[in-house]
Order: structure tokens, then C-alpha cells, then sequence
């Protein structure tokens, strides 16, 4: 399946997890749910994935765990809390560009309604930090 499609399952399977927890756990606990789903519908996915943090020349400079790291293409990075601010934003961006993995998911489980805004790293490249609203 495209990244797309990848996208789409997982804003799925979040929304779903989310109907049925509601809002109020710690965010470790939609971690665990949206694995679980994504794992029931046969996609491979790493909780508290170690990615290297490179530097421009290529050089390791350590480590950051994401999240959730899905079909070893697109990043996860997951929220419990009231809205999403543009620190969330720039953690994700930071992660994409150090990782240089291209494309990346925000989801907020936190707050009244279900959030979910996708990244792509050529953009976050370019400058371009809108995200899309799933």
C-alpha cells in the first residue's frame, strides 16, 4: 500500500481507538491501542523506536525514540493533551529531518475532538509547516 493509503488506516485505526477510550488516559495508553489495531490489521509497527539523529554530514549524533514507527516509513508521534501546540509541530518536524525518515503522523487523543495532521519532510524542508489535516 502508498504512504497514503498507509496515512488513512492509520487515522482509522486512531479514531477508532479513540470512540472507544475517549479522552482522559495517559498517552501511553493510546500508544498501546493504536498499536494493537495496526497490528491486528497486519501492519508492522515498533513502539519506542530508537532512530538515529544524523547530523548534515551524515554523522550520528544519537538517538530519539518515536512513538510509533509504522511500516519502517512514517513516524508517529502521539499526543494526550487539551490542543496541539507548535512545539508538537517542530518536535515531529525535528524528528523527520534528523531521522531523514520523509513522512510523519501528529495525533491528539487529548483533546475534545480527535486530531491528526500529516507531515511530509520535503515540505518541513522547504519551510512549509502547514501539515494536513486528516
Amino acid at each position: 500500500m502508498d504512504i497514503f493509503q498507509l496515512c488513512d488506516v492509520v487515522r482509522e485505526a486512531g479514531f477508532a481507538a479513540r470512540r472507544f477510550l475517549r479522552s482522559g488516559h495517559l498517552e501511553k495508553i493510546y500508544e498501546n491501542s493504536l498499536a494493537n489495531r495496526l497490528r491486528k490489521a497486519g501492519i508492522s509497527v515498533r513502539q519506542q523506536h530508537p532512530l538515529q539523529v544524523l547530523d548534515e554530514d551524515g554523522a550520528i549524533l544519537g538517538d530519539f525514540y518515536a512513538d510509533l514507527f509504522v511500516d519502517d516509513r512514517l513516524i508517529i508521534e502521539l499526543k494526550a493533551v487539551r490542543t496541539l501546540a507548535d512545539e508538537h509541530i517542530a518536535q515531529l518536524l525535528g524528528y523527520l529531518r534528523a531521522s531523514r525518515v520523509e513522512h510523519g503522523l501528529l495525533i491528539n487523543f487529548g483533546a475534545p475532538k480527535y486530531q491528526i495532521r500529516k507531515f511530509i519532510l520535503n515540505d518541513a524542508i522547504q519551510g512549509n509547516h502547514r501539515g494536513l489535516d486528516l
